[in-house]
């Protein structure tokens, strides 16, 4: 595992990380403990050191078993970073210096740790963000202790931009992969401009880009790929990216059935490349890929072997996006 520095002012992280939502079984089927800390230990043998999480995922459970798995693990500390402005105490009006104070101080004795490496803002709304007196709480915080650094995550490159002329802002944590191609041009050139971090969410596509999805392809009630499909719950940019399911599934298929032509290693997969694609970019320190099993810890956790894709696969995928996926993109981006 090859690591990067998370901003020109931030510490070192592995190229690949985990994204920690699912072990709040916010959606999809439960994880019990058992099986989360073998998704966590998968990580730690795979030479990940960056773990993602968020106060909300599963009301603080997600936070809990990070706590507890690094509590009793002989691993060397890694580093842990959450997210604060998504609780229904908060979302999306009731932003206070005392609701970000007590929500710090529940993510540190969940996540057993005496100070937080990084705190994000958790893709609240962009007159928030606007304002900016987040920014200047987050700061006395920081001056306090409780956090060492602070960024945001965020839906739009507005957004993006904005959380950027903020003084200290070590990170932005955005969607991009190959479905999500805007950022190449209209934020990343900024970020490396300011010294910003950035950490990529939903580097697959919800899944559809490890190409194991058909058009009948079904998910649980429970799961976002199901009830917010169309944006129902939230920003429809979360789920499959902002595609429709059905056209992503061919739009991935035809992706697919080019990759023997590209003199790609054998073995190589459709997710393979999607992440091998995504680190290709300078301006991007980490990949946050969820991960249900060990094994799919291990597979994501290869990309950083990966050698860089060809500069005729980088514009293919570039022309694809341009003429074939752009305009389906529903959502704020």
């Amino acid at each position: 595992m090859k690591s990067r520095l998370l901003g020109s002012k931030g510490f070192e992280v592995s190229e690949v990380g985990l994204g920690c939502w699912q072990l709040g079984a916010d959606w999809g089927d439960r994880v019990d403990e058992d099986t989360a800390f073998a998704i966590l230990q998968a990580a730690v043998d795979n030479g990940v050191t960056l773990f993602d999480t968020a106060d909300v995922y599963g009301a603080g459970l997600s936070e809990s078993l990070i706590g507890r798995f690094f509590e009793q693990s002989a691993a060397a500390k890694p580093r842990i970073i959450t997210k604060f402005g998504r609780g229904g105490d908060v979302y999306p009006d009731g932003y206070t210096r005392d609701r970000l104070r007590a929500g710090l101080e529940g993510s540190l004795e969940r996540l057993k740790v005496d100070r937080l490496d990084l705190v994000q803002l958790h893709c609240i709304p962009t007159e928030v963000l606007r304002h900016g007196e987040i920014f200047d709480w987050l700061r006395e915080m920081q001056a306090e202790g409780l956090i060492a650094h602070f960024g945001a995550s965020v839906e739009t490159v507005e957004e993006g931009l904005i959380a950027m002329e903020q003084e200290g802002l070590l990170s932005l944590q955005v969607i991009f992969n190959i479905f999500r191609q805007k950022l190449v041009t209209e934020l990343f050139p900024r970020a490396q401009e300011t010294g910003t971090g950035i950490i990529v969410r939903l580097p697959l596509a919800s899944g559809l880009l490890s190409g194991k999805f058909t058009q009948d392809t079904r998910f649980n009630d429970t799961d976002h790929r199901n009830f917010n499909a169309d944006g129902q719950l939230f920003n429809v940019g979360e789920t499959f990216a902002g595609v429709p399911f059905a056209k992503g599934v061919e739009l991935v298929d035809a992706l697919k059935a080019d990759l023997p032509t590209t003199n790609l290693p054998a073995g190589t997969s459709m997710g393979d490349v999607a992440m091998r694609w995504i680190l290709d970019h300078p301006a991007v320190s980490t990949v946050i890929p969820g991960a249900s099993s060990p094994a799919q810890v291990a597979r994501n956790a290869a990309a950083s072997d990966l050698a860089p894709l060809s500069d005729d696969l980088h514009a293919q995928m570039k022309t694809f996006y341009r003429d074939q996926v752009a305009a389906h993109i529903r959502g704020a981006y």
